[in-house]
């Protein structure tokens, strides 16, 4: 287990700054555990994609449907205790071992591969949103798992849901372009009419002044998704509650700086500087010494949100 362990912390330093930097908080059984989550998830998502640390292209040349099967049986095997294959999946049944993760939540991650790979319309917000879980919410609640949640206590899971989804919807925002590149569209069909867009035009040049309406109504979608999560935060080990708040400002930040930029936000992918970093990380320790009196469980009722499934 200590190769699958290194395996996992060469795929965080190298496949995300930000995840890796925020782990850093947690203590080390906890930093470990999201490091192994983290390997799966980031390398489920390349081989569906075809990419290295979602970046650039590999050599796997197979359909789609057939790396998504791989992904799924091999899932499975890793679910059952019988790990094959890369040693994310090895990873991925220790977490599962030691924490008692539901399967239900490895798998909802998986269905939205599927989902991507089947190119699903999104017609209305829902659509988004549903998505939204199956790629980043559903981690989310994996990751609250990891830090101590009891898997059945729904209350703190919601808000767990809640920031997961503030990051894709960020993360929409600031790829919009990139993925309209790639032939990936998850603005919906009603949000693109109401501005007078069309799905097959949206992206082009002429049209980024009423697209940019559209990537601030995501980020602002976002806001309320992340002013969610906080609530639950007050549930966590003081450490594991600096990361979450940490991880807030810092992709809640790269969606409000890609809506402050408007159309200019469009032209290059934004992203934050180390400095940057380190001041998330700065304020979110007063976050987080504050969080019981400024975000008590169970807080505020959750209405309009978007709910994971039971």
């Amino acid at each position: 287990m200590t190769d699958v362990l290194a395996n996992a912390k060469k795929a965080i330093a190298r496949g995300s700054k930000s995840f890796a930097l925020a782990a850093q908080l947690f203590e080390p059984q906890t930093r470990d555990r999201a490091m192994l989550l983290y390997a799966w998830c980031r390398h489920t998502d390349d081989v569906i994609d075809g990419q290295v640390l979602g970046q650039g292209r590999n050599d796997d040349t197979r359909p789609p449907a057939e790396r998504l099967a791989e992904v799924v049986y091999l899932t499975e095997r890793a679910l059952a205790g019988h790990p094959e294959g890369d040693p994310a999946y090895a990873a991925l049944a220790r977490v599962v071992e030691e924490t008692d993760m539901p399967a239900c939540y490895p798998r909802d991650l998986v269905h939205g591969f599927r989902i991507d790979m089947e190119e699903r319309p999104f017609l209305t917000f829902d659509d988004t949103l549903s998505y939204c879980y199956h790629v980043a919410g559903c981690v989310g609640v994996m990751m609250a798992i990891v830090m101590g949640v009891k898997p059945d206590d729904r209350a703190v899971l919601d808000r767990a849901c809640d920031l997961g989804m503030s990051f894709q919807l960020n993360n929409i925002a600031r790829d919009v372009i990139e993925d309209a590149m790639n032939s990936r569209r998850y603005i919906p069909d009603d949000w693109l009419a109401s501005v007078g867009l069309a799905p097959a035009t949206f992206a082009f040049p002429a049209n980024r002044r009423q697209l940019a309406r559209l990537v601030a109504r995501l980020v602002f979608a976002a806001e309320e998704y992340e002013a969610s999560s906080r609530f639950g935060t007050s549930a966590l080990p003081w450490r594991a509650a600096w990361a979450v708040h940490a991880a807030a400002r810092i992709y809640g930040g790269i969606g409000r700086k890609v809506r402050d930029l408007g159309e200019a936000g469009l032209e290059n992918r934004v992203s934050t500087t180390r400095a940057q970093k380190l001041a998330a990380v700065s304020g979110a320790l007063g976050d987080t010494l504050l969080r019981g009196s400024r975000w008590p469980m169970p807080g505020p009722a959750r209405t309009g949100l978007w709910t994971m499934p039971d």
